[in-house]
């Protein structure tokens, strides 16, 4: 079923979205060119960025990767069919009791926090370097996140108004919002986890096991209030908890802990966490799925991210080889420097393909198999291919957004006016998650994530000159 739409339209497990990610994608992934140790320390074989920066070709790659995971796995969910009533839009792969083990392989949300703690980690302590104050750190966040966002909120409320004005069923409308804006919540989760990155560095540093420890606790102390009084709600703080530990082992993933573990303890490491999985969902209070786990985030959801940290570890001179080998970090560095517009349209763009497939159907009779058919199975990569190619000229003229223009000087923000600018942007984002995209809910979202970009101080002081 799916959250906040009634009936067969309702989908619980479509909340997964990547990606996500601007920041995730394409922030700076190791120490300022010319800082010693900077490909040593990291066991890697870093490449030079336009800013002069070095990357390790190994996040890149696994985010690059992870990316197509997600791509995959919300085009196969999408279930177009007819049924007695009408059009019907499902979930294809919810409730299918097969899908619960699938899912620990296809559930890489950890692995993207953990790959977004690495790169935060390091451009947060290059622009600190440099003289950058916290303030300045969070807006040149919120701004590379929130201006994709904010095309395609505005694009996207247009074209299903257009619909709506056109004679298509309000609540085949509704259901095409609801898909686009489900996998936004990955959007405002890594906004306000963003923000936190310079507070959540400087504990690292301070202590760097003791950190993690009292997170960790945090999300057990939720998850057992949560289970033990049956008020949901209250699982909605580990949003920021669970997130907020996944990055804190980007963090030790950054700054070289993980490189003193030899390959036995890394098995062991992955191995154990696997064990602890299973007995808490097998023989625990937790669903096996791990997808019906972000609703609310739980413990289980750390407990996958520390296999998935062991295991990319364990890969990583592998995977720096074959990038090498193949001379692919080209095209990966290109495809990161437009993965937020990847993730923010790709939702879009399937709903926009299954809307056609319902034309065609109407139209010209175009058979629409139903899900999970042999005919169904047999008609996917056909549409994964066609989902694919529809992504990459909607990306080539959308990236622009993403990549915006460089600003001169620093962006001096005071604490309070980031703070007010970080809560504009998490607020737009849930505005759409709660709302969906209708025309009201729509304009308050475009409203606040334009003074998040914009900014809380460059508004007031425009105002204070319209007033004198």
């Amino acid at each position: 079923m799916w959250p906040g739409v009634p009936g067969p339209y309702r989908l619980s497990s479509w909340a997964d979205g990547p990606p996500g990610w601007s920041t995730v994608m394409t922030d700076t992934l190791s120490r300022p060119a010319g800082t010693p140790a900077a490909a040593s320390h990291h066991g890697g074989s870093p490449a030079a960025g336009r800013t002069g920066v070095a990357r390790d070709t190994s996040v890149d790659a696994i985010r690059i990767a992870l990316l197509v995971v997600v791509f995959g796995l919300h085009a196969m969910m999408f279930g177009v069919s007819m049924g007695p009533d009408g059009p019907v839009l499902q979930n294809a792969l919810e409730g299918q009791p097969w899908f619960g083990p699938v899912s620990w392989v296809v559930q890489i949300m950890p692995l993207f926090f953990i790959a977004g703690g690495f790169s935060s980690f390091h451009h947060w302590r290059s622009m600190r370097a440099k003289g950058a104050t916290a303030s300045e750190y969070v807006r040149s966040r919120i701004g590379r996140l929130v201006r994709p966002a904010i095309a395609v909120v505005a694009v996207v409320a247009s074209g299903l108004v257009v619909l709506r004005l056109a004679g298509l069923p309000e609540d085949l409308v509704a259901t095409a919002g609801f898909r686009v804006g489900q996998p936004l919540w990955f959007l405002g989760v890594y906004l306000a986890t963003s923000a936190l990155v310079p507070v959540m560095v400087r504990a690292h540093e301070r202590a760097r096991l003791l950190t993690p420890v009292v997170l960790l606790a945090a999300v057990v102390a939720v998850d057992v209030v949560r289970l033990s009084t049956g008020v949901d709600a209250i699982g909605l703080l580990n949003l920021v908890l669970v997130w907020l530990l996944v990055q804190q082992l980007g963090f030790h993933l950054a700054d070289g802990g993980l490189d003193r573990f030899r390959p036995r303890a890394l098995w062991g490491t992955a191995v154990a966490a696997l064990g602890v999985l299973a007995v808490l969902t097998v023989a625990g209070p937790f669903p096996v799925d791990m997808y019906e786990n972000l609703n609310p985030p739980n413990v289980t959801l750390v407990v996958l991210g520390v296999a998935q940290l062991a295991l990319f570890q364990l890969a990583r001179p592998r995977i720096r080889a074959w990038v090498d080998r193949a001379d692919a970090a080209g095209p990966i560095s290109a495809v990161g420097e437009r993965a937020m517009t990847v993730y923010l349209w790709h939702m879009p763009v399937l709903v926009a393909l299954a809307g056609l497939s319902l034309a065609a159907h109407a139209t010209f009779g175009t058979p629409l198999p139903d899900p999970l058919s042999v005919e169904w199975w047999a008609t996917r990569p056909l549409w994964l291919a066609a989902g694919a190619a529809a992504v990459v000229p909607v990306v080539l003229v959308f990236a622009r957004f993403e990549r915006g223009r460089r600003q001169r000087g620093r962006d001096a923000a005071s604490v309070v006016a980031t703070v007010i600018d970080t809560v504009a942007a998490v607020a737009g984002v849930a505005t759409l998650l709660v709302a969906g995209f209708a025309p009201l809910p729509a304009l308050v979202a475009l409203a606040l994530l334009a003074l998040a970009h914009v900014g809380s101080r460059r508004v007031l002081a425009g105002a204070r000159r319209l007033v004198g």
